[in-house]
Protein backbone atom coordinates (compact mmCIF):
# COMPACT_ATOMS: atom_id res chain seq x y z
CA UNK A 1 0.00 0.00 0.00
CA UNK A 2 1.26 3.56 -1.07
CA UNK A 3 1.68 5.96 1.66
CA UNK A 4 2.29 4.21 4.65
CA UNK A 5 2.37 6.01 7.92
CA UNK A 6 3.73 5.05 11.03
CA UNK A 7 2.58 2.40 13.04
CA UNK A 8 0.83 4.46 15.53
CA UNK A 9 -1.98 5.95 13.01
CA UNK A 10 -2.55 2.75 10.88
CA UNK A 11 -5.67 0.35 11.23
CA UNK A 12 -5.97 -2.70 10.21
CA UNK A 13 -6.91 -2.31 6.86
CA UNK A 14 -8.22 -5.31 4.74
CA UNK A 15 -8.15 -4.98 0.88
CA UNK A 16 -8.56 -1.87 -1.34
CA UNK A 17 -12.44 -1.12 -0.13
CA UNK A 18 -10.54 0.03 3.29
CA UNK A 19 -12.53 -2.02 5.69
CA UNK A 20 -11.27 -1.99 9.34
CA UNK A 21 -11.13 -4.82 11.11
CA UNK A 22 -12.33 -5.28 14.83
CA UNK A 23 -8.43 -4.05 16.10
CA UNK A 24 -6.11 -1.69 16.10
CA UNK A 25 -2.04 -2.56 15.39
CA UNK A 26 -0.34 -2.22 18.69
CA UNK A 27 0.95 1.14 19.52
CA UNK A 28 -2.71 2.55 17.65
CA UNK A 29 -4.17 5.28 20.72
CA UNK A 30 -7.31 3.68 22.08
CA UNK A 31 -9.44 4.91 24.41
CA UNK A 32 -12.89 3.72 25.85
CA UNK A 33 -13.40 1.48 23.50
CA UNK A 34 -12.45 4.01 19.94
CA UNK A 35 -9.72 3.85 17.94
CA UNK A 36 -7.61 6.54 16.36
CA UNK A 37 -8.48 6.67 12.56
CA UNK A 38 -6.01 6.97 9.63
CA UNK A 39 -6.76 10.27 8.54
CA UNK A 40 -5.15 10.85 5.63
CA UNK A 41 -3.94 15.03 5.99
CA UNK A 42 -4.32 17.79 3.62
CA UNK A 43 -0.21 17.35 3.07
CA UNK A 44 -0.60 13.81 2.45
CA UNK A 45 -3.39 14.28 -0.62
CA UNK A 46 -1.31 17.79 -1.27
CA UNK A 47 -4.20 19.99 -0.77
CA UNK A 48 -4.31 23.71 -2.20
CA UNK A 49 -2.92 26.19 0.34
CA UNK A 50 -5.91 28.03 1.78
CA UNK A 51 -6.97 31.77 0.50
CA UNK A 52 -6.46 32.92 4.24
CA UNK A 53 -6.21 32.65 8.11
CA UNK A 54 -8.37 29.77 8.69
CA UNK A 55 -9.18 30.48 12.43
CA UNK A 56 -8.57 27.81 15.73
CA UNK A 57 -11.64 28.52 18.06
CA UNK A 58 -10.07 28.13 21.30
CA UNK A 59 -12.60 25.54 22.79
CA UNK A 60 -14.25 22.19 21.86
CA UNK A 61 -17.61 21.49 19.55
CA UNK A 62 -19.92 20.13 21.00
CA UNK A 63 -21.91 18.59 17.90
CA UNK A 64 -21.29 16.70 14.85
CA UNK A 65 -22.95 17.33 11.57
CA UNK A 66 -23.19 14.16 8.87
CA UNK A 67 -23.05 15.51 5.22
CA UNK A 68 -23.35 14.33 1.79
CA UNK A 69 -21.25 15.46 -1.19
CA UNK A 70 -23.80 14.77 -3.97
CA UNK A 71 -20.62 13.54 -5.98
CA UNK A 72 -20.83 10.54 -7.98
CA UNK A 73 -20.91 7.04 -6.49
CA UNK A 74 -17.81 5.62 -7.71
CA UNK A 75 -17.11 2.05 -7.69
CA UNK A 76 -13.57 3.29 -7.47
CA UNK A 77 -13.11 2.24 -3.95
CA UNK A 78 -9.18 3.41 -4.14
CA UNK A 79 -7.31 5.40 -2.07
CA UNK A 80 -6.28 8.06 -5.02
CA UNK A 81 -10.01 8.55 -5.59
CA UNK A 82 -10.53 8.97 -1.97
CA UNK A 83 -7.73 11.88 -2.61
CA UNK A 84 -9.31 12.97 -6.18
CA UNK A 85 -12.60 13.61 -4.46
CA UNK A 86 -10.91 16.08 -1.61
CA UNK A 87 -9.55 17.69 -4.22
CA UNK A 88 -12.96 17.89 -6.21
CA UNK A 89 -14.49 19.42 -3.04
CA UNK A 90 -11.81 21.77 -1.70
CA UNK A 91 -11.95 23.26 -6.11
CA UNK A 92 -15.72 23.30 -5.46
CA UNK A 93 -15.64 25.18 -2.01
CA UNK A 94 -13.25 27.42 -3.33
CA UNK A 95 -13.73 28.61 -6.52
CA UNK A 96 -17.64 27.81 -6.46
CA UNK A 97 -18.56 29.06 -3.07
CA UNK A 98 -15.45 31.54 -2.76
CA UNK A 99 -14.12 30.22 0.39
CA UNK A 100 -10.98 30.18 1.45
CA UNK A 101 -10.59 26.13 2.22
CA UNK A 102 -12.65 23.40 2.43
CA UNK A 103 -15.71 23.79 4.54
CA UNK A 104 -15.95 20.59 5.73
CA UNK A 105 -13.54 19.37 8.71
CA UNK A 106 -13.65 15.80 6.88
CA UNK A 107 -14.44 13.39 4.41
CA UNK A 108 -15.02 9.66 4.96
CA UNK A 109 -14.39 7.67 1.04
CA UNK A 110 -16.84 5.23 -0.48
CA UNK A 111 -14.18 3.01 0.01
CA UNK A 112 -13.85 3.92 3.42
CA UNK A 113 -10.59 6.57 3.60
CA UNK A 114 -10.42 9.62 5.80
CA UNK A 115 -9.39 12.33 4.60
CA UNK A 116 -8.78 16.05 6.34
CA UNK A 117 -10.88 18.53 5.21
CA UNK A 118 -10.16 22.10 6.10
CA UNK A 119 -6.54 22.86 7.29
CA UNK A 120 -5.91 21.84 10.58
CA UNK A 121 -8.68 19.85 11.51
CA UNK A 122 -6.29 17.04 12.02
CA UNK A 123 -4.16 18.61 14.51
CA UNK A 124 -6.63 20.15 16.84
CA UNK A 125 -8.94 17.42 16.64
CA UNK A 126 -5.82 15.09 18.03
CA UNK A 127 -5.31 17.86 20.50
CA UNK A 128 -8.51 17.63 21.83
CA UNK A 129 -9.23 21.35 23.28
CA UNK A 130 -9.92 23.50 20.14
CA UNK A 131 -10.99 23.26 16.08
CA UNK A 132 -11.38 25.40 13.54
CA UNK A 133 -14.08 27.55 12.09
CA UNK A 134 -15.82 25.36 9.36
CA UNK A 135 -17.80 26.20 7.08
CA UNK A 136 -20.25 23.20 5.96
CA UNK A 137 -23.62 24.27 8.26
CA UNK A 138 -25.11 27.99 8.46
CA UNK A 139 -25.31 28.43 12.37
CA UNK A 140 -23.26 25.34 12.99
CA UNK A 141 -19.81 26.22 11.86
CA UNK A 142 -18.47 27.78 15.61
CA UNK A 143 -19.50 24.72 17.37
CA UNK A 144 -19.90 21.32 14.99
CA UNK A 145 -17.40 19.38 13.55
CA UNK A 146 -18.90 18.58 9.90
CA UNK A 147 -18.11 15.13 8.67
CA UNK A 148 -19.08 14.99 4.79
CA UNK A 149 -19.51 11.56 3.10
CA UNK A 150 -18.21 11.02 -0.86
CA UNK A 151 -21.39 9.96 -2.94
CA UNK A 152 -25.05 10.86 -3.20
CA UNK A 153 -27.32 9.03 -1.10
CA UNK A 154 -31.08 10.50 -2.54
CA UNK A 155 -33.44 7.98 -3.93
CA UNK A 156 -32.62 5.03 -2.40
CA UNK A 157 -28.87 4.55 -2.80
CA UNK A 158 -27.09 3.70 0.71
CA UNK A 159 -23.29 4.21 1.76
CA UNK A 160 -21.16 1.44 1.19
CA UNK A 161 -20.17 -1.04 4.29
CA UNK A 162 -16.63 0.20 4.23
CA UNK A 163 -17.92 3.71 4.34
CA UNK A 164 -20.25 3.48 7.40
CA UNK A 165 -17.54 0.81 8.83
CA UNK A 166 -14.80 4.13 8.92
CA UNK A 167 -17.54 6.69 9.68
CA UNK A 168 -18.49 4.70 12.76
CA UNK A 169 -15.31 5.20 13.81
CA UNK A 170 -14.16 8.56 12.76
CA UNK A 171 -17.54 9.67 15.10
CA UNK A 172 -16.27 7.76 17.94
CA UNK A 173 -13.23 9.26 17.73
CA UNK A 174 -14.19 12.90 17.41
CA UNK A 175 -16.65 12.37 20.05
CA UNK A 176 -14.31 10.99 23.08
CA UNK A 177 -11.58 13.87 21.86
CA UNK A 178 -14.32 16.84 22.29
CA UNK A 179 -16.48 14.70 24.97
CA UNK A 180 -19.22 15.06 22.78
CA UNK A 181 -22.58 12.66 23.51
CA UNK A 182 -23.26 10.25 20.67
CA UNK A 183 -26.59 11.68 20.76
CA UNK A 184 -25.44 14.71 19.48
CA UNK A 185 -24.60 13.80 15.67
CA UNK A 186 -26.84 15.61 13.58
CA UNK A 187 -27.69 16.00 9.60
CA UNK A 188 -27.48 18.91 7.93
CA UNK A 189 -31.28 19.70 7.49
CA UNK A 190 -31.46 19.26 10.74
CA UNK A 191 -30.49 23.00 10.85
CA UNK A 192 -30.80 24.04 7.54
CA UNK A 193 -34.59 23.14 6.22
CA UNK A 194 -33.82 24.09 2.38
CA UNK A 195 -31.38 21.19 2.49
CA UNK A 196 -31.92 17.31 1.97
CA UNK A 197 -28.39 16.38 2.63
CA UNK A 198 -27.19 14.20 3.85
CA UNK A 199 -30.21 12.38 2.22
CA UNK A 200 -30.84 8.17 3.70
CA UNK A 201 -27.87 9.16 5.83
CA UNK A 202 -30.35 11.22 7.87
CA UNK A 203 -32.34 8.45 8.38
CA UNK A 204 -29.49 6.12 9.47
CA UNK A 205 -28.60 8.66 12.03
CA UNK A 206 -30.44 6.62 15.11
CA UNK A 207 -28.29 3.87 13.76
CA UNK A 208 -24.79 5.91 14.01
CA UNK A 209 -25.81 7.22 17.18
CA UNK A 210 -25.79 3.67 18.60
CA UNK A 211 -23.13 1.92 16.87
CA UNK A 212 -20.73 5.23 18.36
CA UNK A 213 -21.85 4.90 21.86
CA UNK A 214 -21.30 1.02 21.80
CA UNK A 215 -17.75 1.91 20.90
CA UNK A 216 -17.69 4.78 23.33
CA UNK A 217 -18.66 1.83 25.75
Amino acid sequence: MNGEKPLRRRLLITGTAGLVAAGALPGTARASGTVEPDVDSTQEWNARPPRGNVTVLGYRPDRIVVHHTVSANTSDLSRAQAHAHAHWVQDLHMDGNGWIDTGYHFAVSRGGWITEGRHGSLRTLTGGTSFVLGAHTSGQNDRAVGIACEGAYHAGAVPPQAQWEVLVILCAYVCERYGIAPARMYGHKDFNTGTLCPGVLHDMLPRLREEVAARLG
